[in-house]
């Protein structure tokens, strides 16, 4: 595999009695971007955090905040995100109506503008928006828990998809079911992000759960 592959750990997996310490450690042990999934009991069967919590752990790591908002409506909380210190913010295309404002509002606040599909949905719902997307995330699991197993019929929205990028400068992220197995098929499908939670912090070597991620040798 390559080196130009991102691994961005999902703070969903990490133990939020030392949060802060968390980030911190996968940060110093290689990650390239910090996952953050939030979700909102509605859009999805879960809970977990919110504008608050992204602020309180902004501080532990200079790496970009990857903010999954897996929430709906999105776009009344797309500013108090970004004010807390996301880099990157990601809305689900099934999120709402209007998926092109949207993105131009996350662009307006001067943040990376990303879209994330389900597994159900098509590639083609976003062919009208690519020039305005810094980032596209395939769903390989059903939002809104984390440790499922990962839907290998993806791999054939991840090949399109990477077509459709085309030379575009936008990154393709994987999330659900990520690791050093699943890891390996994503990247070959054309994936260059990685989305991984319990593969790396519910290991005791986050720089080696990391390193086998991407499919190189621990230095």
């Amino acid at each position: 595999m390559n080196d130009d592959v991102l691994i961005a750990p999902s703070i969903l997996a990490a133990d939020f009695a030392r949060l802060g310490d968390e980030v911190q450690a996968v940060d110093q042990a290689g990650a390239d971007w910090i996952h953050l999934d939030v979700m909102d009991g509605h859009f999805v069967p879960n809970i977990t955090f919110g504008p608050d919590l992204v602020r309180a752990i902004r501080p532990s790591s200079k790496k970009l905040f990857d903010v999954h908002l897996m929430i709906a409506p999105a776009d009344p909380y797309l500013e108090a995100f970004a004010k807390a210190g996301a880099d990157l913010i990601t809305v689900h295309v099934e999120a709402g109506p209007h998926l092109d404002r949207s993105l131009q509002a996350i662009r307006a606040m001067g943040k990376q503008a990303g879209v994330s599909l389900c597994p159900a949905t098509s590639e083609q719902t976003i062919a009208h928006v690519l020039d305005k997307l810094d980032l596209i995330l395939v769903m390989t699991v059903n939002p809104g828990f984390g440790g499922q197993q990962y839907i290998a019929a993806m791999e054939e929205k991840i090949r399109r998809l990477r077509a459709m990028i085309g030379p575009r400068p936008i990154r393709l992220e994987v999330d659900g079911g990520i690791n050093a197995e699943t890891s390996a098929r994503a990247i070959a499908a054309g994936a260059d992000v990685l989305v991984a939670g319990s593969a790396i912090f519910r290991t005791n070597d986050y720089a080696a759960a990391i390193s086998a991620l991407r499919h190189l040798p621990v230095a």
